[in-house]
C-alpha cells in the first residue's frame, strides 16, 4: 500500500471526500472556458458531499438510552431514582411535570356550558368554579424529571418513552428501569425500584406502590446501560 493511499485511509470520512473533491479533475471535452460555472458545480457538491459526511460521522443524538460504565451507569441510576423519590407526596396533576419539576396542566379546563334554563325565563343554577391548578406530575412527567438528574431528556409522553431505550423481560428488571401500561405503554409508566415496588405519579399523589400487573406492557425499558 502506497504511502498517500496509507494516509487516505486513516483519515476521517470528511477529510476522505475533501481529499476526492480537491483531486476532481473536468472530464475530457468538457468546456473548460466557463470556470465560473464549473467553480459553482464544485462548491455544490463539494456541499452535498460534506453534508453526508457529516451525517455518516455524527452520533445519534436523537436517542435517551446512554451507555456508561458499570460504575458511572449505577452513579446515575441511583441519582435518577433519589430524583424520583424526593417527589413522593407533590400532587398528581395531569399534564404536569418536565426536566424542571412539577408544574400545572397544560390542558386547558372546558368552558361551562350555556345555561338553557334561562330561555325558559328561569334563573340559572349556578356553575361551580374551576377548580384551581396546582403544581404536580403525571406519570410520564414524572419521569421526565426523575431521568434529567442523570443529564437524560426522556420523551413527554409514556407511549413515546416506551420506544427509548432496550426493552427487557419483567424478570430481568433492575431499579431504575421503566414499567409500562396499556397498548405499548400508552395509558402510563411507573419506575422499578426492586424487591416489586414501583414509583408513580398517580391519584392523589405521587408514591411508592406495589408492582401492578394488570394491563402491563411485556416489555420494561431500560434506559441507562
Amino acid at each position: 500500500m502506497s504511502e498517500n493511499l496509507i494516509g487516505i485511509y486513516t483519515m476521517s470520512a470528511v477529510e476522505r471526500i475533501m481529499v476526492v473533491i480537491a483531486g476532481r479533475k473536468e472530464p475530457p471535452g468538457s468546456q473548460s472556458s466557463r470556470p465560473e460555472r464549473s467553480d459553482n458545480r464544485m462548491k455544490r457538491t463539494y456541499a452535498v458531499m460534506l453534508g453526508i459526511a457529516l451525517l455518516f460521522a455524527t452520533p445519534g443524538l436523537a436517542s435517551a438510552d446512554v451507555h456508561r460504565s458499570p460504575a458511572d451507569a449505577q452513579k446515575a441510576i441511583n441519582a435518577v431514582i433519589a430524583r424520583g423519590l424526593a417527589q413522593r407526596n407533590v400532587p398528581f396533576t395531569y399534564g404536569g411535570g418536565n426536566t424542571d419539576g412539577p408544574t400545572t396542566s397544560t390542558d386547558t379546563a372546558p368552558a361551562a356550558p350555556e345555561a338553557t334554563t334561562s330561555l325558559l325565563g328561569l334563573i340559572p343554577a349556578p356553575v361551580a368554579a374551576p377548580a384551581p391548578k396546582v403544581p404536580g406530575f403525571d406519570a410520564s412527567g414524572l419521569m421526565v424529571y426523575s431521568y434529567a438528574a442523570a443529564g437524560i431528556k426522556l420523551p413527554r409522553r409514556s407511549a413515546d418513552q416506551y420506544n427509548v431505550g432496550r426493552k427487557i423481560l419483567p424478570a430481568q428488571a433492575l431499579p431504575g428501569d421503566l414499567i409500562f401500561y396499556g397498548p405499548n405503554g400508552s395509558q402510563s409508566v411507573t419506575m422499578f425500584l426492586g424487591n416489586n415496588l414501583m414509583l408513580e405519579a398517580s391519584e392523589p399523589a405521587v408514591q411508592v406502590s406495589p408492582v401492578r400487573f394488570n394491563d402491563m406492557a411485556p416489555y420494561l425499558v431500560r434506559v441507562i446501560e
